[in-house]
């Protein structure tokens, strides 16, 4: 443990330099370093030579961060060919009004059902937009429980709206 903590000490900081300067985001930057860590951390029994460390420490850094751009490209050809397509072609003020009223009401009262904890993360990433570090800080508990709320979360809202309240969900948060 005192051996992983130096490394931390030692790269952490040219680490996230290095990275801030692929990605251009701190936040981004923050997850890709946490990342890294916990790869090093997982496979610490297969490092041997500490002479490679420097290099597999930005390697992985390097990787982490073309496949989190790469994604973000993907997404944002999927958004924009949503945008263009024909299936899309209404205009915000198209929307009947009751409906989307009706959706926001059930979605509302799904989200109060939520166990106190779930409804919590739920409200601090999707509506306040803060990450999961940051949810896990402010709460006091770990990054992977506020993942675990979040899918519970998900998969609790997933079953109880049916596909096509999905499907107005999706648009209304991507195109409203």
């Amino acid at each position: 443990m005192l051996a992983f903590d130096q490394v931390y000490e030692i790269y952490s900081h040219k680490l996230f330099s290095f990275v801030f300067k692929i990605l251009k985001d701190e936040t981004d930057a923050d997850d890709i370093v946490q990342e890294v860590f916990v790869k090093i951390w997982e496979s610490r029994d297969k490092l041997k030579d500490h002479k490679l460390l420097n290099s597999y420490i930005f390697t992985i850094a390097y990787n982490h961060s073309i496949s989190l751009i790469r994604k973000r490209i993907s997404n944002k050809k999927y958004m924009d060919h949503l945008k263009n397509s024909s299936v899309i072609q209404t205009t915000p003020t198209t929307i009947n009004e009751i409906e989307y009223n009706e959706l926001a009401s059930k979605v509302e009262k799904l989200i109060a059902n939520l166990p106190e904890r779930q409804k919590q993360v739920y409200i601090l990433h999707r509506e306040k937009g803060l990450t999961y570090p940051e949810i896990a800080e402010q709460m006091g508990i770990s990054k992977n429980t506020v993942e675990n709320h979040m899918v519970k979360a998900l998969k609790y809202l997933h079953q109880n709206l049916d596909n096509s309240m999905l499907i107005n969900i999706l648009f209304i948060h991507l195109f409203l």
